[in-house]
Formats: C-alpha cells, sequence, structure tokens
C-alpha cells in the first residue's frame, strides 16, 4: 500500500524532530511520499458541524485550564486551530503526524484529521530505551495494544531476555535538588513502594482516574497505609523530573499516616523497586519495568497494562484499602506479562538508533506503522 502525504506538527525537542524527519524521509524513500512540516497550526474561522464538539473535549483535556477571558482567547485559539486542520486535511488527506496528540490543540489537531477522513499517527516515547511509540489510534491509555492475553498472540519475551534487560535498568536522573538516586541501604521491614508521576502529565491529567491528580494519589495513599499490617510501610517517592514539589500533600500525608508512610525521595528508584514487595502507581511506566523485575503491581489510573493478571487494578479507594490490608496476596500471571512485554518489543514499540537529532527509526517496524495509519483512514 503506497503512503500518501504526511503532515507533521512539530515539537519543540531535538529528538522529538529527529524521529520525525527519519519518518518522513522512511516514507519518502519507500513510498515517494512528501512531508508539509507545521511549526504551529493555522488559523481559520469557518466552522464545522463538529467544531464545538471537538473544541469542548480538546479544552477539558488541556493541560493549562486558564479562567475568565483567558479560557475564552484560548478556546476560541483553538477553535480556529481545529477548523483550519480539519479544512488542511479535507482538501490534503494523507496522514497526520504529531507528538502526543493528547491534549488542547494537539488533541483538536488529530479529531479534525480524523474527522476529514484522513490517517493519523500520534508519537510517544516508550518505556522503555531504544524504542518510541508509533500509533495510529493513540498514545497510552488510548493506544492500539491488545487488553487481552489472546489478543496478544504467541509473541513472548524470554526469561533471558526480561533478567537482560532488567540488569540494564538504570534511573532517571533528576532534574531538581529535592530528588536524587543514590544508592542506599534499605530497611528490611515489608513495604509497597508509590512512584509520583509529573504532576502536569497527560497520564495523570487524561488517565487519573478516580484519584484525578498527583495530590489526590498522595492522599489516596496515606489513607490506604492505615490498612496496612503492623510492620508493613508506603514508600513515597517525587518524580525526578517534575518541577513542582510535592512537599506541602506529602507532609500532610504523612501527618495522617505516621511511620505507615515514609518519603524517600534520595534513594534510587529501582533500588526501591527491588527491594520492595509491590508497586503502586497511578499508570507510570514503572509498573512495566516492574514486570521485568518480577514485582506486583497495583494501578489505580488508566492503562493499556492496567488489567487483572498483569496488575491488580485498584478502582476505588476502598479497593485500595483492601489490597492495602492484605498485601501479601498480590499476586500477578507471568506469562501473560511475557507475552505482553514480547508483544511490545517485538512487534508494538518502534527501535531507534542514534541519539538526539541523530535519532534513526527502525525502517520495516516504521514501514508497518505507516501502512496502518494509512489503513485507517476513515470516519469514525
Amino acid at each position: 500500500m503506497a503512503v500518501s502525504s504526511l503532515t507533521i506538527l512539530k515539537g519543540f525537542h531535538p529528538l522529538k524532530d529527529a524521529v520525525f524527519a527519519s519518518l518522513a524521509q522512511i516514507a519518502h524513500d519507500a513510498h515517494g511520499s512528501d512531508a508539509i512540516w507545521l511549526r504551529t497550526i493555522g488559523l481559520r474561522g469557518t466552522e464545522f458541524p463538529e467544531t464545538a464538539e471537538r473544541v469542548d473535549v480538546a479544552m477539558k483535556r488541556a493541560k493549562r485550564q486558564p479562567k475568565g477571558l483567558g479560557r475564552s482567547i484560548k478556546q476560541g485559539l483553538i477553535k480556529r486551530q481545529y477548523n483550519w486542520a480539519r479544512a488542511h486535511f479535507e482538501q490534503n488527506g494523507g496522514i497526520a503526524v504529531c507528538w502526543n496528540g493528547l491534549t488542547g490543540s494537539r488533541r483538536a489537531y488529530m479529531e479534525a484529521a480524523r474527522d476529514a477522513g484522513a490517517g493519523r499517527l500520534f508519537a510517544e516515547l516508550a518505556p522503555f530505551p531504544g524504542y518510541v511509540t508509533l500509533d495510529s489510534t493513540g498514545v497510552n491509555a488510548e493506544s492500539s495494544v491488545p487488553r487481552t492475553k489472546a489478543g496478544l498472540g504467541d509473541v513472548g519475551l524470554s526469561g533471558a531476555r526480561r533478567a537482560e534487560m532488567a540488569k540494564a535498568l538504570v534511573a532517571r536522573a533528576a532534574r531538581t535538588a529535592r530528588v536524587d538516586q543514590t544508592q542506599r541501604d534499605l530497611p528490611d521491614e515489608p513495604f509497597l513502594f508509590c512512584p509520583l508521576q509529573v504532576p502536569n502529565d497527560s497520564q495523570i491529567q487524561v488517565f487519573g482516574g478516580w484519584v484525578g491528580s498527583v495530590e489526590g494519589f498522595v492522599g489516596a495513599l496515606a489513607q490506604a497505609s492505615l490498612k496496612l499490617p503492623d510492620g508493613w510501610h508506603l514508600r513515597v517517592k517525587e518524580h525526578p523530573s517534575s518541577k513542582v514539589s510535592m512537599a506541602g500533600p506529602l507532609e500532610a500525608a504523612v501527618s495522617v499516616a505516621g511511620g505507615r508512610l515514609i518519603v524517600d525521595n534520595g534513594t534510587d528508584t529501582f533500588a526501591q523497586v527491588r527491594a520492595s514487595r509491590g508497586v503502586i502507581t497511578v499508570n507510570s511506566s514503572i509498573a512495566l519495568e516492574s514486570f521485568l523485575l518480577g514485582k506486583a503491581v497495583v494501578v489505580t489510573g488508566q492503562a493499556y497494562f492496567a488489567e487483572e493478571g498483569l496488575v491488580t487494578p485498584a478502582g476505588s479507594q476502598a479497593r485500595l484499602n483492601a489490597i492495602c490490608g492484605d498485601p501479601d496476596v498480590l499476586a500477578f500471571d507471568d506469562d501473560h506479562r511475557a507475552a505482553i512485554l514480547g508483544y511490545l518489543l517485538d512487534r508494538y514499540y518502534v527501535p531507534v538508533t542514534g541519539k538526539g537529532a541523530s535519532t534513526r527509526l527502525d525502517r520495516d517496524r516504521t514501514l508497518e506503522k505507516l501502512a496502518q495509519a494509512e489503513a485507517s483512514d476513515v470516519v469514525v
């Protein structure tokens, strides 16, 4: 199947632009496809029947939620961006490409492409080094990753490969003085590790579920910690890339939980995972990395891996309380985990080589993703 033109909404990061440049080059070399590069989305006043509905959803998902006049201005901007993108794709067709595409203007851009009958390709960093996501459906909880063990097929990740990947796990470098990645001895007492996420990340804003926010997650942990058996505690660490301090909410949580909730921002993240009896997260990629380490995982939010067998979903405060009340029963289906890890690494994620601006995508896997995007150019 020949791939038509790509309209690429560029990022503001050398890695993202390098991924898109490699994508465009592969499409051109294989199919002669042209690329239209956008640094910003154009503006158009004339509306479509779907404009109001699409703008409403995009506004609800926007990372910044201004009030009053600022909200009206932002809403007007996204409305005109949707209208422009819709007209562009109705005229040019092809495949819309952008990074993430879940919130605000980028959400409107991708929805406009879908409404116009164009294909779409969402890009995102993968949770494992050396891979990126390219998906014609969406990313994270809106991705096309099968939700059942049977849907993953017969691809599995061998124990030896899992052990090799687990050994290579390296904690993310800290970008704030509040957080460190030091190797330290941890106590012998049993604990569940609770890594926090970046507060304004789309994983939290769009797929955070009942906890609603990182602050809400911290509050939920404080309540659940009171149900832990004697001698257990929850161990919490702020995200190493977060510019927003959780010191206030964490101090309040410790006040509620006492010694049952300990904040440890200094010890290496994976050292804490390894020493834990399990991990509690909203939907962090640490869940998948914990699969490699053979740890039970509790997920409170939405994620493509938030399925029984892979993890223990906790869809309410009551459920989280019950889990913490009997943490020894946490379990998982190791075959299911091997299946999803094999699927992700050998069929889903796109391998990359190089680094930064020199990043290059794997040709064959990229062509598969382009074909899937081209085949999805129908209005749904």
